[in-house]
């Protein structure tokens, strides 16, 4: 069986095809014959060596990738809701046992994997799962009610498009920040107010909503750039835990992904809302995943919109 993944940590030509023996499902799991795994920042850090506090249990290769999305070919005992030949969305966990999305037989628990949606195509179902949980969780967070206004930084990439769509269908009123080129797409996804983006895009929330906004996802990864825009006592969603003291009562909500990944009622939402049209799946580009390499290095040039996505 082939995975994409590395022996040693580093740069995106640390990523190889590998051979490994073949996975199979045991109780209460179920394994994937992947068809698209989304390339996300979280897997470039993952391949330079950021996670290996957390792989100390595993022998390499180290495998990346949080979202997959294929055919189930293997269903372990109690299961239950699941079959073979079923197409599913599923978010893996690369610091766990079973390791990331980057390979063509992927096992998970089968409470992280649900239905494609209908309408969407493998490629596309693989870019929801792990933004999409991230989107949720950190609205969950920032608990703003009906008629609250959220701002959004990063708002052209995935969590930030995704927080666009969500935030709305909640009611909220959402302010984002756009790059010129970008503000057309901004607002297609439903943003009330569009801003320019950059390092100072906290006194131009601050514009459109003078007492501060009370929650915020912070997609951009501002940090304490972010902080004037927010309300006295409102809250910070940080993806990439900030562990920063922004004071005046801010909270600063830390989103851990990977510990919720057996939601499989929130994973069943967002195919819900994929459905409704409330959700737009945005594929930049795709690769082969003998090519994982080329995807990252593009990935850290920034300038995509929506995911990148590997295909087996």
């Amino acid at each position: 069986m082939k995975v994409v993944g590395v022996t040693e940590f580093g740069g995106p030509e640390q990523l190889r095809s590998l051979d490994v023996p073949e996975p199979h499902a045991g109780p209460g799991q179920v394994r994937i014959r992947v068809a698209a795994a989304a390339v996300n920042p979280t897997d470039a850090g993952l391949r330079a060596g950021g996670h290996r506090a957390r792989l100390t249990a595993q022998d390499p290769p180290y495998v990346p990738g949080m979202d997959a999305a294929g055919t189930i070919d293997e269903v372990g005992a109690d299961v239950t809701g699941r079959a073979v030949g079923e197409q599913v969305m599923a978010i893996a966990v690369p610091t766990s046992p079973t390791k990331g999305a980057y390979t063509e037989l992927l096992v998970v628990p089968a409470a992280q994997a649900v239905p494609v949606p209908a309408g969407l195509s493998l490629v596309e179902a693989a870019t929801v799962p792990m933004n999409g949980l991230t989107t949720v969780l950190a609205l969950d967070a920032l608990a703003l009610r009906p008629g609250d206004t959220l701002a959004v930084t990063g708002a052209a990439g995935a969590v930030g498009g995704y927080a666009i769509q969500l935030g709305r269908e909640r009611g909220l009123r959402v302010l984002a920040d756009a790059a010129p080129a970008d503000r057309k797409l901004i607002t297609a996804l439903g943003a009330d107010v569009v801003v320019d983006r950059g390092e100072d895009v906290a006194q131009r929330f601050r514009n459109e909503a003078p007492d501060g906004v009370p929650g915020l996802i912070d997609a951009a990864v501002l940090d304490e750039l972010i902080v004037p825009a927010v309300a006295d006592g409102g809250g910070i969603a940080s993806l990439r835990y900030w562990e920063g003291e922004p004071g005046r009562g801010i909270t600063v909500h830390r989103i851990r992904v990977a510990a919720a990944a057996h939601r499989t009622d929130v994973l069943d939402g967002l195919r819900r809302a994929a459905e409704a049209g409330v959700l737009t799946a945005r594929v930049a580009d795709t690769y082969p995943a003998d090519r994982a390499a080329d995807a990252h290095r593009r990935l850290a040039a920034g300038g995509t919109r929506g995911r990148l996505v590997l295909t087996f």
